[in-house]
């Protein structure tokens, strides 16, 4: 396996999370007894760009199908941050309808509907079509296409170059880095900005979110190699943001080499915080899987007590990273009644691998479970004040990542 940036071999083992299914393939009942496909789940890390990265082992046409089951939009806390992003963005940037915005990986317009509702001319650009019909009804002009050089050179042909240029959680998804960031750099206009928001690696390594991993992450990334990833196709990251979504990302923001805009002194800083903590040293990677196997025990642990005590647990959130902690632990439905989501394209399915069924919220009132897991940990708080209620009977929550905490 070759380095997704730099191309030269890869063999350095950061964690291996044993065999999963993908972890947005959710099943149908009659589905349950066909063969189901499990693929390695193991990262590795380049000692020279230190890009930490899954080997490919499904395609990413395979798994942003038009079967994708991720919607945005079910998520109130995501949509906030989308709003609050968009009227930030505004601001700074002095946006208006001469703009052109464009999104890559832009889902089912839960972001590109603030700017849509400003009368900024907006352009979608998606892989999926379960999402992209949702976007359509909305308004919101979709690409149904993977973005990369050729597609932002088609678009450039038509007359279309991105103002702002907008990528959240999407180059994570990205199988070839390289074609993906020179086709933002050929999309974007002589003085355009891009800003793109990802997981950022330091967080995942500090608070041990290995539950973040999954077969349609391809990249995990530090400040420093994003850097130098934008920097060799003529990209300058101008200023950069910590925020808390997805357990601890990083918001960037770049133009062309040559653009206008100041470097703020928050890059800098972020790259000499990353040294600091030794993040361009091997050292850093090692001791992970340590970490992740404890969570594992202590989970296992967890739930074998509460079927002693004849406990019911039941979880909510059919969300990738629940997958992923799931199957790595071994969990089924023997220890999990069922899983609560909100989505209706979810519910009436199984999660993949363990098959505990999802189902909607009023399951949880007819069953009154003593314990309910929440799987999408980024999302506590939305959760934990939606399901008041089930202080009623004395249910508690539990946090496994990065320990596992009862409240």
């Amino acid at each position: 396996m070759n380095c997704r940036f730099d191309s030269l071999p890869l063999d350095a083992l950061f964690v291996d999370l044993g065999f999963s299914p993908p972890s947005n393939s959710y099943l149908k009942k009659e589905q349950l007894n066909e063969l189901e496909a499990y693929y390695p789940l193991r990262l590795y890390v380049s000692d020279r760009t230190f890009l930490v990265q899954i080997d490919e082992h499904k395609s990413a046409h395979e798994i942003f199908s038009e079967e994708y089951a991720y919607f945005s939009s079910y998520s109130n806390t995501w949509l906030k941050h989308a709003e609050a992003y968009v009227a930030m963005v505004v601001d700074r940037f002095q946006i208006d309808p001469s703009w052109q915005v464009v999104e890559l990986a832009s889902n089912d317009g839960y972001l590109l509907q603030y700017f849509k509702e400003r009368k900024v001319p907006v352009l979608g650009i998606d892989p999926s079509q379960s999402v992209a019909t949702i976007a359509a009804e909305k308004g919101i002009e979709t690409r149904v296409e993977f973005f990369g050089f050729e597609l932002a050179d088609n678009l450039v042909a038509e007359g279309k170059v991105a103002d702002l240029l907008i990528g959240n959680n999407v180059l994570a998804h990205v199988p070839d880095l390289n074609d993906f960031v020179s086709g933002m750099k050929r999309l974007l206009s002589e003085h355009g900005i891009i800003t793109m928001e990802f997981p950022h690696l330091m967080r995942l390594v500090e608070s041990v979110e290995f539950d973040t991993i999954y077969h349609e992450h391809f990249s995990y990334f530090s400040f420093y190699t994003v850097v130098q990833i934008f920097a060799v196709h003529g990209l300058h990251i101008f200023d950069v943001e910590e925020i808390t979504t997805h357990g601890g990302s990083l918001r960037i923001y770049a133009q062309h080499a040559n653009g206008r805009q100041p470097t703020r002194s928050r890059v800098q800083e972020l790259l000499d915080n990353e040294r600091s903590a030794g993040m361009q040293t091997m050292e850093y990677y090692q001791g992970f899987q340590r970490k992740v196997d404890q969570i594992k025990l202590s989970l296992l642990k967890f739930l074998i007590q509460q079927k002693e005590a004849g406990h019911k647990v039941a979880a909510y959130g059919a969300a990738a990273k629940g997958n992923t902690l799931l199957n790595f632990c071994g969990v089924r439905q023997d220890f999990i009644s069922f899983v609560v989501d909100a989505s209706d394209y979810k519910q009436g399915h199984f999660l993949p691998g363990s098959h505990i069924p999802i189902v909607d919220e009023s399951k949880i009132l007819s069953e009154r479970p003593d314990y309910i897991i929440i799987l999408p940990w980024n999302l506590k708080d939305e959760i934990v004040e939606q399901l008041s209620y089930v202080r009623d009977w004395g249910a508690q929550f539990v946090v496994p990542i990065p320990e596992l905490k009862c409240f």
